[in-house]
């Protein structure tokens, strides 16, 4: 689609991106610019000096074994130290499986930052000795606490008081746990930033995401549902075997994309071990290796391991480790400022885990940011500019200096589009943290679900199993749009499926939708409980499905013995995803998922809508970009304003070349010996001449290469004429001409968007122009393309008839004064084409002027009242239709005596080629009046009862163009 009013803008890739022939002269601006363009490479291309090292201190600390132990463990450190010291501190924990090594990137960032940093291995990983005891308050925690201890001695370190550092504390995963529970007791801690961690370790690995409601008219029941989750055992496993080695496997692969970047995810680099400090503790000690099936796990956490792996289900005891061993037992005793980062790609622990930590730290008084980004286990750690986000947050809170974060709430939006392999990004902050399900600041849409009671079968074993995810590669798949929307495989009569309507507008779902179920055991079945997988599809209009976060809600259900159903409140997993129009939403219940303990008894079960609507959240927020190098923001500033320049020295230079003939304002349309030439001697164009009035529908004649199309680029102000001009209502065309503004077109077939619907396209374009929406005159546009409710339909479901109508459609937005149309019934049906004509001869009668290409000549002659028709790229006939078509001297009579008459008419001096056909006579009258051949006629005796020119253009064209 080529068109003036949008200025060209929507100009054809193959035409904006064929760079100008380097003929002639280069004009001011196009030297300016391209200078600028070079500049700017070479400024982005320069290489910066390599980072500033940072110096590092290695120490292996002893600290106590355990509450009443005599023994000691040995922790091995690494202290990172910034230019200019005393500094504020940062305790830097890893995550699980990994060691020191593992954050040495950020270690290294946060020291460049001006923080001493301590980067230390947990008991049981690394280097250091000791067993694993999952952050345990008697065990992992003191171990940090004796660390803040240790950094109280340390000069390089800010104190705020005798054996208080001024200290913050971020981490990620197992990490950023340690950093909550150290919050949570040590009161020495300022500020800190937990990343993608968990708040209660029994819920993350056994969740149960349903609440109860009892079915109307039972019994209550004393356990309606099990206070047991459905155990996550894939993760759980992966968590296990990372204790049992001393690899490095801590971190997300790679890291997650971010807004503005263009390369793809960079890999976190691992370390080499830094030489020791010359008579440090420990020196030679090597960490403790696996003796047994328990490998460098404490006893107590292997036998909750084990009997979780093995039952499917945790006994109390086990519960209560693992609570203990979690931020929910502390996280109603931090006050300190928190920043609370988690990841919306991640089935290990979810936004949920984030939310309820929020809350309660917020209950306690303490102030909270809470962001959530494009990455987690599944999807990447944190980038660099989310790393420099947090290294900002602990420089406010520690120093004092810089912006305050403030409390508000971000999260990342993820596009369909990808950019070199990385997908389009934008955040989106919000005043404050609305809480998963919603606040103050959450909208809630309710969408209709439909679908009928359905029987699901849960297979002995509970295998095969449905697939959601894949722990542990998720990272690696999300980069392949293609693979992770079509991950999740759902198996046939294991799931129940309730979707809603399609939409009617891009959707922005922000946290944890929830809807309501209704289960009960099959006819003749008496299972105890059910356990169901719950997810959100969202569905394209073409059928793909997409698992926002690969995430899924498992519930156990307690099942009635006496039959009757049971209703269940399921809150979905939370998720940030843009559902676009024509999408739908599809909640899919299914028995099984390879990613946890499935149940193994054979069962069948009825699923049905409790209530026919999900609840979905929507929070709205203020788009905004960052994170853009400060280095390469100085390029694009000098680059821009080099192009602001060279666009104003344009810009005069337009003006100064301004031409406007005040005597033609009102005549839509001035052709002035237009020639254009081309190398080679090629000539499309020459000294072509013509006028087109208000009201005229004139159509363009000629044969292939007679010049037509290169004509109508030249009116457009796609090409400039080599000799001559083109004024429209007294403007001379020139590209960018405001005048261009009041011309529709379609020329060279139509360019839309395949990935939305007609109408959205002609929004879209419409929205371009920057005028209201009021003005584009949408409704009749669309009756003019005839597309009924196809205008609704992406465009890629077209056929090129319907591409046609709405090219032309969108030519007409606004009626513009001139449309200028290039062939615009190809591939029409006859019926649409006679309704083509009646819309331009109507489109003509109000005073608008159309200007139209075809080969068709029929339809030229019964749509244009006048004509113009080119051969060779030269004007050889214009004028009405009617004077045309008799312009080549043909002459029709109807005679009572056809053939006398015949020989009468060629008996007359000058006429020829005279034939009878059925009761008319065509003469080629050669100059000669038909008042002479009337005489003839009647003095012959021959009753004429018509006479007048044979109105053929098909004749008259062939004739002017010599039969070609």
């Amino acid at each position: 689609m080529l068109t003036a009013r949008s200025q060209q803008t929507a100009h054809k890739v193959n035409e904006v991106s064929r760079l100008p022939r380097l003929r002639g002269r280069w004009s001011l601006p196009a030297v300016i610019v391209i200078l600028a363009l070079a500049a700017g490479i070479v400024f982005f291309t320069r290489t910066g000096d390599d980072p500033v090292p940072v110096p590092t201190r290695d120490a292996v600390i002893d600290v106590p074994e355990g509450p009443d132990s005599t023994q000691t463990v040995q922790i091995d450190t690494t202290l990172y130290l910034p230019q200019r010291t005393p500094a504020p501190a940062v305790l830097l924990p890893h995550g699980f499986g990994g060691s020191k090594n593992s954050v040495k990137t950020q270690a290294e960032e946060l020291a460049r930052d001006g923080f001493v940093v301590l980067a230390y291995s947990a008991r049981g990983f690394g280097r250091s000795t000791g067993q694993i005891a999952l952050n345990s308050l008697d065990y992992e925690v003191r171990d940090a606490q004796k660390l803040l201890d240790w950094l109280a001695t340390r000069d390089e370190v800010q104190k705020d008081a005798p054996g208080d550092p001024r200290i913050g504390v971020t981490g990620a995963s197992y990490g950023g746990a340690l950093a909550l529970l150290l919050a949570g007791v040590d009161q020495r801690v300022d500020t800190l930033v937990p990343v993608i961690t968990y708040n209660d370790l029994s819920q993350a690995l056994l969740p149960n995401s349903a609440a109860l409601a009892q079915p109307q008219g039972a019994t209550p029941s004393a356990n309606a549902f099990s206070d047991n989750g459905v155990f996550k055992r894939s993760w759980a496993g992966i968590f296990f075997s990372a204790g049992m080695t001393n690899a490095d496997t801590a971190s997300p692969a790679g890291e997650a994309p971010e807004p503005g970047q263009i390369d793809d995810n960079a890999q976190v680099s691992t370390p080499t071990q830094a030489p020791q400090e010359a008579g440090q503790q420990g020196q030679n000690r090597q960490p403790a290796r696996p003796t047994d099936a328990c490998g460098r796990f404490r006893p107590e956490v292997c036998a909750a391991y084990t009997e979780v792996a093995t039952t499917g289900k945790a006994s109390a005891q086990t519960l209560e480790l693992l609570r203990k061993s979690s931020p929910v037992e502390v996280a109603d005793k931090i006050t300190k400022p928190t920043m609370l980062v988690q990841g919306e790609q991640d089935t290990l622990f979810g936004l949920d885990q984030a939310d309820a930590t929020a809350r309660q730290i917020s209950e306690a008084g303490g102030q909270v940011k809470v962001v959530w980004y494009a990455g987690g286990h599944d999807g990447g750690s944190p980038g660099t500019q989310l790393r420099k986000q947090i290294s900002d947050w602990l420089s406010f809170h520690l120093t004092g200096k810089g912006t305050d974060p403030g409390t508000g709430f971000e999260y990342a939006v993820q596009g369909a589009f990808r950019t070199n392999g990385t997908p389009s990004l934008r955040t989106v902050i919000a005043p404050s943290y609305p809480g998963l399900s919603g606040g103050a600041q959450t909208e809630r849409r309710d969408l209709k679900l439909s679908g009928r009671p359905q029987l699901v079968v849960n297979p002995a074993g509970g295998n095969p199993a449905a697939v959601s995810s894949l722990p542990g590669l998720g990272s690696a798949l999300s980069r392949s749009s293609s693979i992770s929307s079509r991950l999740s495989v759902d198996l046939p009569g294991q799931a129940a499926v309730f979707t809603s309507d399609a939409l009617d507008s891009q959707m922005l779902l922000t946290g944890a939708s929830s809807v309501r179920l209704r289960v009960a055991n099959a006819p003749n079945q008496q299972s105890p409980e059910a356990v169901l997988f719950v997810k959100l599809y969202d569905v394209s209009a073409e059928g793909v499905r997409t698992l926002p976060g690969s995430a899924v809600a498992p519930i156990r259900v307690a099942l009635p013995a006496d039959g009757n159903p049971t209703d269940v409140s399921v809150t979905l997993p939370g998720a940030v995803r843009p559902v676009e129009s024509e999408h739908r939403l599809a909640v899919v219940v299914s028995t099984t998922d390879q990613a946890f303990q499935n149940a193994t008894a054979p069962a069948a079960y009825q699923v049905s809508l409790a209530a026919d609507t999900i609840s979905v959240p929507v929070v709205p927020g203020t788009n905004v970009t960052e994170g853009a190098p400060v280095g390469a923001l100085w390029g694009i500033g000098i680059s821009l304003a080099v192009l602001a320049l060279a666009g104003v020295i344009a810009m005069f230079r337009r003006r100064l070349a301004h031409d406007e003939d005040p005597s033609l304002a009102s005549v839509p349309l001035v052709i002035s010996s237009l020639t254009k030439s081309y190398p080679g001697g090629l000539t499309a164009v020459k000294d072509l001449s013509f006028r087109v009035e208000h009201g005229q529908v004139l159509g363009l004649l000629g044969p292939n290469g007679a010049g037509k199309t290169t004509t109508l680029r030249m009116l457009m102000g796609l090409i400039h004429p080599t000799e001559g001009h083109i004024r429209v209502f007294g403007h001379k065309v020139v590209p960018g001409a405001p005048v261009l503004a009041r011309i529709g077109s379609f020329v060279e077939g139509s360019g839309f968007l395949p990935h939305l619907s007609g109408a959205a396209n002609l929004k879209l374009y419409w929205a371009a122009t920057g005028r209201p929406l009021s003005e584009a005159h949408l409704d009749e546009a669309l009756e003019i393309a005839g597309l009924g409710d196809a205008v609704h339909r992406r465009v890629r479901t077209y056929s090129q008839g319907m591409r046609q109508r709405l090219a032309i459609a969108q030519a007409m937005l606004g009626l513009p004064d001139l449309l200028v149309l290039d062939e615009p019934t190809n591939g029409l049906d006859p019926p649409q084409i006679h309704q083509m004509r009646e819309v331009l001869r109507r489109y003509a009668a109000a005073g608008r002027t159309v200007l139209v290409s075809s080969h068709l000549l029929a339809e030229v002659e019964q749509t244009c009242s006048h004509v113009v028709v080119m051969h060779k790229g030269k004007l050889v006939a214009a004028g009405e239709v009617g004077e045309v078509a008799a312009g080549g001297g043909e002459a029709t009579f109807k005679v009572d005596q056809p053939t006398l008459a015949a020989k009468v008419l060629g008996d007359i001096e000058g006429v020829r080629d005279v034939h009878v056909e059925e009761d008319a006579v065509h003469a080629s009258m050669n100059g000669v009046p038909r008042a002479t051949a009337l005489s003839a006629l009647v003095a012959a005796g021959i009753a004429v009862d018509q006479a007048g020119p044979r109105r053929r253009l098909e004749d008259a064209f062939l004739e002017l163009v010599g039969g070609e």
